[in-house]
């Protein structure tokens, strides 16, 4: 059997990354996304989710590239250096808090009260709150992954990505350019197992592994297919990022801009849906994940 979560990441960050997760949801194969409780188009996909029940919402743990909900007077071992009180800001970028990740030098429990904020935030919106995952895939690190499941115990939640990509050399052929970003994640595979022996222990559940972190601003039909027509048993997890590259998002620093309309018109293609189904792949969303487990 094989079963396929396919989850829109940014849900909040502009309006036009609401409508378009909206559109790959209804018109697509999008079964899941994740809400940033910090962004700037928060209370617009509360709305949006409102009136969409089948949709399942996860929080998307934001720790770098935006603006904390837990304030603090002191030292904060997530704020980049030049904050100050009155604007506090996380890092920019995942290459300076992945090596502070790795050397031990972020405090836990300033990880684990900023992601039961943000949680929180969703939950008392009206969310039911399916999963977790995060920003730039930052819970990749032990120092960040405990903390986020004791969270996410706390607040209820049974889920969470599991970000150890699966991937084959055939789809690295498909697009040449991704293999320095494979061999920058690989070598962090070695945190595999110790992420699923805490999820295991927390009690809480994840899919096998994920597709497409690595193809992320560089998804295209071709790189979809070879994925799906060598998708392994199991649950597995599709991670997508669609939108419309607005003014909205023009003003947002990323690096992905033109990628998003074309993820959008990949997960809303007639030949998306015939991929899925002639590969005998089922569609699911976190929230079937989670109460075919219990």
């Amino acid at each position: 059997m094989r079963r396929l979560i396919i989850n829109a990441d940014d849900f909040g960050l502009t309006s036009g990354v609401n409508r378009a997760i909206v559109q790959a949801h209804e018109h697509g194969v999008v079964t899941s996304a994740t809400l940033m409780a910090n962004g700037q188009a928060f209370e617009q996909a509360i709305a949006l989710v409102q009136s969409r029940p089948r949709l399942g919402v996860g929080c998307h743990i934001v720790l770098v590239d935006g603006v904390p909900l837990v304030r603090e007077t002191g030292s904060h071992s997530l704020l980049d250096p030049s904050s100050t009180t009155r604007t506090q800001r996380f890092r920019e970028g995942i290459s300076k808090f992945a090596a502070l990740a790795l050397l031990g030098r972020l405090v836990p429990d300033e990880i684990e009260a900023e992601a039961a904020s943000q949680i929180g935030k969703l939950q008392s919106s009206g969310i039911a709150v399916t999963h977790l995952d995060s920003h730039k895939h930052t819970h990749m690190f032990p120092q960040v992954f405990k903390p986020l499941l004791r969270a996410a115990r706390t607040c209820g939640v049974k889920a969470i990505r599991n970000p150890f990509e699966r991937i084959r050399t055939s789809q690295l052929a498909a697009q040449p350019l991704l293999w320095r970003r494979w061999t920058e994640v690989g070598i962090l595979r070695t945190l595999a197992k110790g992420f699923r022996e805490a999820v295991q222990q927390a009690g809480m559940t994840t899919p096998d592994g994920t597709f497409a972190i690595v193809a992320t601003g560089a998804l295209d039909e071709r790189l979809l297919r070879r994925m799906l027509e060598h998708l392994p048993d199991g649950t597995w997890e599709l991670v997508c990022h669609p939108g419309y590259n607005d003014a909205d998002l023009r003003n947002i620093r990323t690096r992905l801009r033109e990628s998003r309309e074309q993820e959008l018109r990949i997960l809303t293609s007639t030949s998306t849906r015939e991929l899925l189904a002639a590969n005998d792949v089922e569609v699911i969303s976190f929230r079937d994940l989670t109460e075919s487990t219990k």
